[in-house]
């Protein structure tokens, strides 16, 4: 796939009308699609899943433009796919005042074999009490109107689906879960929170093996925390975490059952002048993701967007800026809280084009390779342009072990967009990128936006 110029506007699901007041539990927080792209799964706030499919007519990958002068038609060009919306289920019910749905995994089991579709989606408190998180099993049992069809077949799917939890996976953490990640073996899947990492088997929800361990007998010793947690693409033993000091740690199941000892520690060896506490907290990788070749890794932090090859452990191959404006505002934007701000970021299919959000819905795409390093800017609208507008969204308060630098829950203080030039309020926190097809969905509030090149 060829890096494309132009990013254009493709759909809008639940846009947001003007000064509309958005509530907290309708803002999105997780979204992933299947590894075919035929479906999207995406989670808001208040612990629903919302299901978007692929529309039919939209399968052939390819279409022909018009018969050119000369008489001969043109190249054919990649038709990018449309979705609607398809069916929503509780995930899981509130038992508190403030939940969200922080991860959604979706795992399509042999469509053409089943009928059966699954996803994997875990809860998050965003209360200040310590409570046991839980990863939800959901199966989605597609309902066959067609008579004398058989419903194993993905082509029978109708537009009416019930959905029923296959299982809880419950009381393994103390802390809010911030990673799930399926395994090659299509047997296991991980769960991780800022301290452990756990495996489970698909099939048994009431046991899992603790495989990092990071908790110190004195919590005053805690020097770091996990972030973020994914297996190999290929190899079902290997898997990377990411921490807080802004280390990648890549480790072999295969070693010991407790995999404590990592093999490879990647880290940014390069000096980038004194430490301060705000160095520190911007360090901290907010999100990984392993590129399907198994050997590249991306990361993002508060500032910047990192490519890292699994072979070289002293410094990324690439680093794109990402609002580098915003680094002479560190000690406002840590006053405001906005410096804990979690942005995701995404790769796509061939791993060589990259995205992550930024303030005022900024959409930033790079290409490995370019020359670039600047990489395409897209406000996440339905007529992008660069001028940031004003939004009034409420700002969730999170509950994790990594946020303990926010000085004891204080509150954070408002900044104008005059002292940031940036609307802070209006931020692109997660996307994903569609695994066949140069197609980014991305959340901009409570509305999912996709935009093709």
């Amino acid at each position: 796939m060829s890096f494309g110029s132009e990013w254009n506007f493709s759909q809008v699901f639940g846009e947001q009308t003007p000064h509309e007041d958005i509530q907290d539990c309708d803002i999105l927080s997780a979204m992933e699609f299947d590894k075919n792209g035929d479906h999207l799964a995406v989670g808001d706030q208040g612990g629903r899943v919302m299901i978007f499919e692929r529309q039919a007519g939209k399968e052939d990958p390819f279409e022909y433009s018009s018969r050119s002068d000369s008489g001969r038609f043109n190249l054919p060009q990649r038709q990018h796919p449309e979705f609607k919306y398809k069916t929503e289920f509780q995930s899981h019910e509130p038992e508190i005042k403030e939940q969200k749905v922080k991860n959604v995994k979706q795992m399509v089991i042999n469509p053409s074999v089943t009928s059966e579709n699954s996803l994997l989606a875990d809860r998050s408190y965003t209360s200040g009490q310590s409570e046991p998180s839980h990863a939800n099993g959901s199966s989605l049992e597609w309902t066959n109107k067609m008579n004398g069809t058989s419903p194993s077949h993905l082509a029978d799917i109708t537009n009416e689906a019930s959905i029923r939890s296959r299982r809880v996976y419950a009381n393994a953490h103390d802390f809010n879960i911030n990673s799930i990640s399926n395994n090659s073996d299509g047997e296991t899947f991980l769960s991780g929170d800022d301290l452990r990492i756990n495996v489970w088997n698909l099939e048994v929800s009431d046991q899992c093996f603790n495989i990092i361990d990071m908790k110190p007998k004195d919590m005053e010793d805690l020097t770091e925390v996990i972030t973020s947690a994914e297996f190999h693409p290929l190899h079902c033993n290997l898997l990377a975490y990411s921490s807080s000091r802004g280390f990648i740690r890549l480790v072999d199941m295969r070693k010991s059952a407790l995999c404590d000892h990592n093999v490879k520690i990647m880290q940014d060896g390069r000096t980038h002048g004194s430490k301060t506490l705000f160095s520190e907290i911007i360090a901290s990788i907010s999100d990984m993701k392993y590129a399907m070749d198994g050997r590249h890794i991306l990361s993002r932090d508060y500032m910047t967007l990192k490519l890292w090859d699994t072979h070289m452990e002293t410094s990324p191959v690439a680093t794109y800026k990402i609002h580098e404006h915003l680094r002479p505002k560190l000690p406002k934007l840590y006053t405001n809280d906005a410096i804990f701000d979690k942005f995701d970021c995404c790769l796509n299919g061939d791993g060589l084009q990259f995205a992550t959000g930024s303030y005022s819905n900024h959409l930033r795409v790079f290409s490995c390779g370019t020359g670039n390093e600047d990489g395409i800017t897209v406000e996440v609208k339905k007529e992008p342009n660069r001028k940031p507008t004003s939004q009034t969204t409420s700002r969730p308060r999170r509950s994790s072990l990594s946020n303990l630098a926010r000085g004891f829950y204080r509150q954070g203080q408002d900044i104008s967009e005059n002292e940031i030039s940036c609307n802070l309020k209006s931020k692109l926190l997660h996307l994903a990128w569609h695994p066949t097809h140069n197609l980014i969905a991305c959340s901009a509030g409570s509305s999912l936006f996709m935009y093709h090149a």
